[in-house]
């Protein structure tokens, strides 16, 4: 009868790749998304069945990249950047149009190509970089703005304004990190501000609605406005302690939209309240603080770069989600990380968390 301990000291090191910190965070995350999905939708049967799966799915994607090490995964940033960037080419070319706005592409299972920019579009930066440690002057700037403007203009015309943001701001962290200067970030603020009327032109009637909204809902109430002012009322009712789980009136009378999805955090604002809130944002706090020290002892430039733009990554979903909940930034379709529906952006965030445990684990194994 063969031992079972061959085998365990062949899969043991397979496993050990899993951070135990930050995946103690997410797990936590996670049960509180489950636990608040159960009740946001209850009207929608198998909801929670299906956000198992894409948990397990998430699982298996987090495993297979922390089992990659970082210099293979910056081998493959050339093709994987090129490869999304023809992706994109192709469904402006022939996607498919779903709500006014073409996203997707059939390959006989339907996928939308913006979501790869998201880890692709720091991969490739970082390695940008990494290539020209040590010289890096202006004219490397200006190189990675031009690959940054590429995709986020091709995502931006779809048209699809969060995803954009969210690509634009993943590559600039990684701009931000490899040594932009503070004089440079001013005279980019004031460039922008300046420009602001000539950006107002360009945006959609839609974006524009969604902008003068968060100024005034009120303008609007049973209309553009609806998902702000019955958001920002489920988060206020919440009070200190919340109203009990399931007891939520928001959620449960079907007055908040989307609220398995992007506005999962006003039913988890009513049903927990301030308590529950504040957990909340201690455990984005813990994962975002556990994500910037693997930044900090990342052993290369190029996981350095990659580990804080992930990790930024995870601040700005939050931030603007809960943002976009509580109505002071513009309804824009950002997920909360790990805790609303969904299997594309679930996998997203499986994949960034995947790269930050190989990170730190490849750190540990050059230190031994």
């Amino acid at each position: 009868m063969l031992s079972s301990r061959p085998f365990m000291q062949i899969i043991r090191p397979y496993f050990m790749v899993f951070d135990t910190t930050l995946s103690l965070i997410i797990f936590l995350i996670l049960s509180m998304g489950l636990v608040t999905l159960y009740s946001a939708g209850i009207d929608f049967p198998g909801r929670v069945e299906d956000q198992l799966r894409n948990i397990i799915v998430a699982f298996i994607v987090m495993w297979i990249f922390a089992n990659i090490p970082p210099q293979t995964l910056m081998s493959f940033a050339v093709p994987i950047y090129t490869f999304g960037i023809a992706m994109l080419i192709a469904v402006a070319m022939f996607g498919l149009v779903k709500k006014g706005a073409r996203r997707w592409i059939n390959f006989g299972f339907v996928i939308q190509p913006s979501e790869i920019m998201k880890i692709a579009m720091p991969l490739m930066l970082a390695w940008f970089f990494q290539k020209r440690e040590g010289m890096i002057r202006w004219r490397e700037f200006a190189v990675a703005a031009l690959l940054l403007a590429l995709p986020v203009g091709l995502i931006a015309r779809q048209p699809d304004l969060g995803t954009a943001l969210l690509v634009l701001a993943a590559g600039f962290y990684v701009i931000f990190l490899a040594g932009l200067s503070w004089k440079v970030l001013s005279g980019l603020f004031f460039l922008v501000a300046a420009s602001l009327p000539v950006l107002w032109s360009v945006l959609h009637g839609y974006q524009r609605e969604r902008v003068m909204m968060l100024i005034d809902p009120s303008s609007d109430p049973l209309g553009k406005g609806f998902h702000i002012i019955q958001s920002t009322i489920a988060v206020g009712s919440g009070g200190i302690a919340g109203k009990g789980w399931m007891q939520g009136t928001q959620g449960r009378l079907e007055f908040i939209p989307e609220r398995t999805t992007d506005f999962i955090f006003a039913v988890f604002s009513e049903e927990f309240g301030l308590i529950g809130n504040l957990i909340l944002l201690l455990l984005y706090l813990l994962l975002i603080g556990r994500g910037l020290i693997i930044a900090a002892n990342a052993p290369t430039f190029f996981t350095r770069l990659l580990a804080g733009a992930i990790t930024l990554i995870f601040f700005t979903y939050a931030f603007v989600n809960m943002g976009m909940v509580s109505g002071i930034l513009p309804v824009v379709g950002v997920p909360l990380p790990f805790m609303s529906y969904g299997g594309t952006s679930l996998m997203t965030l499986g994949l960034g968390t995947g790269i930050l445990m190989s990170i730190q684990r490849h750190r540990k194994l050059m230190q031994s």
